[in-house]
């Protein structure tokens, strides 16, 4: 493959923003820098843009520890996108597989492969979100049983499905459900009287957010996380 070519598949670039690229001298091949986008690359070729190496993999995975204040879109008239928390290409290609609220931290999944997310975000595949919620009044007896018989919540016909209530404190929780609801969590608990303080996401299905991850912080997935999403 050509120089320019390969600059125009790794950086979504015209074969002209290629072009400057490789005149700029910001471009290097094997430590190497390179003023033509003729030269041919090898697969033992190692390309360099701005001391960052570009590969060409296929879709893209990433998990992401979001942090309080951000939403998760392209695009918000009063919050700043998650998106701007990652230093990526084709970033228009990207979706969210899976929503957090603003106000919600924890584990989001980030990817362009359109049916590994829908495995996730699709409900009759019942994947599991774990979530450690804290809650303004403590726990009443009756709410693990309730949880797992299904809640009634406003404005909706069918109880939730199933969830597991684990009980950390009076006040703290982790809770799994298997469905993606508006505000689910929160219409929940709001259902039995109490109120969410506090809401993290630990867990979606096998994938966990990594302890090693900042606030803000993100990195892609292993072969292994991601092939979970599958089983």
């Amino acid at each position: 493959m050509r120089l320019d070519k390969f600059l125009c598949d790794a950086l979504g670039a015209t074969r002209k923003e290629a072009t400057k690229l490789i005149k700029s001298g910001d471009v290097m091949v094997n430590g190497t820098t390179l003023k033509s986008g003729a030269h041919k690359l090898t697969d033992a070729c190692v390309v360099e843009w701005q001391n960052r190496e570009l590969t060409l993999h296929g879709p893209k995975y990433i998990m992401l520890f979001k942090p309080d204040g951000y939403v998760c879109s392209h695009e918000d008239g009063f919050n700043p996108t998650a998106f701007v928390l990652l230093d990526e290409v084709k970033m228009e290609s990207l979706h969210f597989a899976g929503r957090l609220d603003a106000d919600t931290t924890g584990l989001v999944l980030i990817t362009d492969d359109g049916k590994w997310s829908h495995r996730i975000t699709s409900p009759k595949h019942k994947c599991e979100k774990t979530y450690r919620v804290w809650l303004a009044d403590p726990i009443q007896d009756d709410y693990v049983t309730k949880f797992k018989q299904g809640i009634e919540l406003r404005n909706e016909r069918d109880l939730t499905l199933p969830a597991k209530l684990e009980v950390i404190t009076e006040n703290e929780v982790l809770l799994t459900i298997v469905e993606g609801k508006y505000h689910q969590v929160k219409r929940m608990f709001a259902a039995l009287g109490n109120k969410v303080e506090g809401l993290h996401r630990e867990r979606v299905g096998a994938i966990e957010l990594d302890p090693d991850l900042e606030l803000g912080e993100y990195r892609y997935l292993t072969e292994e996380e991601v092939d979970s999403v599958w089983k």
